[in-house]
């Protein structure tokens, strides 16, 4: 087994979903095989203002060819290990690359940098992992539980190698973070997402203590597999969380707030949300909610 980095960027034309499966061509698969069961990286490229930086980690569990295409496969990855990082971490800093294996010794990059999937030592993965997480800016947050350091544990033991299915692991780097750590992380994500703004209100409220009011809402609850990442994610104020999460007000595709039918005083409810109906969403397009997520909700959650 060995780290990798995976290049995704939304729009590629791939059939991606990062935090589920990873799709990728043919000629990748020998670079893809050694992730099995390991932890691996993904990095955006492109030349944007968001671009060129390492922005989440996932587990591998199995590859599976594309029944559609030939020439393709997917990286299918284990449920829950998907975790978006706090602060992207650029490419290179001070003209030393963050993963050093594509660094010529000149300091220019390899003919690895240009590889869709290639690989990354331990210690360049660790410290990545560390500068992702870092953050001081606990006061957006609002006012909970006080923040579990995340422990970082690895575990040894023995196995076999199985082509093509999950296999046993020789060795596990498990990144073990606690249910309160990844709450938290999320919940700062999407309030930094959506400037500390309710999204069906429009409100925004800083308290005393200059923390944000607003509370981070799953579209598509946790208990229900729903990942903690962005775009699975809403900033709303605590009755429209309320109303939310028992299907009482939805979303559409298009960013139309939808109220249910079972609301017994509709007037109220078009009292507290947005006039035109519109929810205010990030300005960047991966932060808003995907519609798989949405889908989901409407299907099972929302009170036609």
């Amino acid at each position: 087994m060995a780290k990798a980095v995976f290049m995704h960027k939304q729009g590629s034309g791939y059939h991606d979903l990062p935090e589920q499966h990873y799709h990728f061509p043919n000629m990748y698969l020998s670079r893809a095989k050694p992730s099995l069961g390991d932890w691996i990286i993904y990095y955006r490229p492109g030349k944007g203002k968001f671009d060129r930086v390492y922005t989440a980690i996932a587990e591998v569990e199995s590859i599976t060819p594309d029944l559609d295409s030939d020439s393709h496969h997917y990286a299918n990855l284990r449920p829950g290990s998907f975790l978006a990082f706090d602060n992207p971490v650029p490419l290179k800093t001070d003209g030393t690359y963050a993963n050093r294996l594509i660094q010529r010794a000149d300091g220019k990059p390899n003919g690895l940098a240009q590889a869709a999937i290639h690989p990354i030592g331990e210690e360049d993965f660790w410290a990545i992992l560390n500068r992702g997480f870092d953050s001081d800016e606990e006061d957006e947050l609002p006012r909970v539980h006080e923040l579990v350091e995340p422990n970082v544990e690895l575990e040894l033991g023995e196995a076999q190698q199985a082509e093509y299915v999950v296999p046993t692991p020789r060795r596990t780097v498990e990144t073990t973070y606690t249910k309160k750590v990844r709450s938290r992380l999320f919940r700062r994500q999407v309030i930094r997402a959506y400037d500390k703004t309710c999204a069906f209100t429009g409100l925004r409220f800083i308290n005393g203590g200059g923390r944000a009011e607003v509370e981070a809402a799953h579209i598509q609850p946790v208990e229900a597999d729903g990942p903690d990442i962005i775009s699975n994610g809403l900033a709303l104020s605590g009755t429209v969380h309320w109303m939310f999460d028992r299907g009482l007000l939805g979303l559409s595709d298009g960013g139309e707030i939808l109220v249910s039918r079972h609301i017994n005083n509709i007037d109220e409810a078009n009292r507290i949300l947005l006039p035109d109906r519109r929810a205010k969403l990030p300005e960047k397009l991966s932060d808003r909610p995907h519609p798989i997520y949405l889908s989901w909700h409407r299907e099972n959650c929302f009170k036609h």
